[in-house]
């Protein structure tokens, strides 16, 4: 089996493979990386199976040595990181090559080998990003925007009383409570915001068919009521660090 460990800024996405898939995930902190709590939670994570190699792909660059620490302690096993200068089954057109963040690169693998190209990955996480897959297979660049819950929470700090709030579908579009309104700005106008970006991306692209895939924790909710997305995947980052390891490996 592989290990793969997808480390966002706020949660590490875990994830044991095989040369066909991902068979089981999990998530942990990704603070747990500095008190050793993680550890413990990736050795339960993976009890029962042998380790072939893990692979990572981290936004997090201080939390790389623990996990490299974690790995070859616990199952003595080298660990490969995804990066623009390691990943080898994917072009990239993009001038800087070396500031795209693993997680993009390890969606537009996925999603390039899963669903073809051109094609766009939206990934709901701390932020969300747009990464694109032109018609050549390459990768292109692509879009940043805060996240859901970064908005919602920017406005319960910044505020004397707007109250913190828990994302969820809300069907009106007139609020009767600060809760209720605070919701609509934030599910309603954040699919306005993904709508209006996708759209400029397939006239840039001229690709008015364009595959939009979505992953990451709020994908299922935004996409719900967004046709422009076709496909929610909840494990793409997690397959293309798949894909990425055993090209790695070849």
């Amino acid at each position: 089996m592989i290990l793969l460990l997808d480390v966002g800024n706020t949660h590490t996405h875990l994830g044991l493979a095989d040369g066909e898939r991902v068979r089981k995930q999990a998530n942990i902190r990704t603070a747990d990386w500095f008190d050793q709590m993680a550890g413990r939670r990736v050795k339960e994570f993976v009890k029962g199976h042998s380790l072939a190699g893990a692979a990572l792909a981290s936004v997090v660059p201080r939390a790389t040595a623990p996990i490299r620490r974690c790995v070859k302690q616990g199952w003595g096993v080298s660990t490969f990181q995804l990066t623009a200068k390691t990943v080898g089954n994917l072009g990239i057109d993009y001038p800087r090559p070396e500031t795209i963040g693993a997680d993009r690169l390890a969606n537009a693998i996925a999603v390039k080998h899963r669903y073809g190209a051109p094609a766009v990955v939206v990934d709901f996480g701390t932020a969300v990003t747009f990464d694109v897959v032109n018609r050549e297979g390459n990768y292109a660049g692509g879009i940043i925007a805060p996240g859901l819950s970064a908005l919602t929470t920017y406005l319960h700090e910044k505020t004397a009383l707007l109250p913190a709030i828990t994302i969820r579908e809300v069907h009106s579009a007139i609020g009767k409570s600060t809760r209720e309104a605070m919701l609509i700005g934030a599910v309603h106008g954040y699919r306005g915001l993904i709508r209006e970006l996708l759209l400029e991306l397939k006239r840039e692209l001229h690709s008015p068919s364009l595959r939009v895939v979505a992953t990451g924790g709020y994908a299922g909710l935004i996409a719900a009521k967004l046709p422009e997305i076709q496909q929610v995947d909840p494990l793409l980052t997690l397959e293309g660090l798949r894909l990425a390891w055993i090209a790695a490996h070849r």
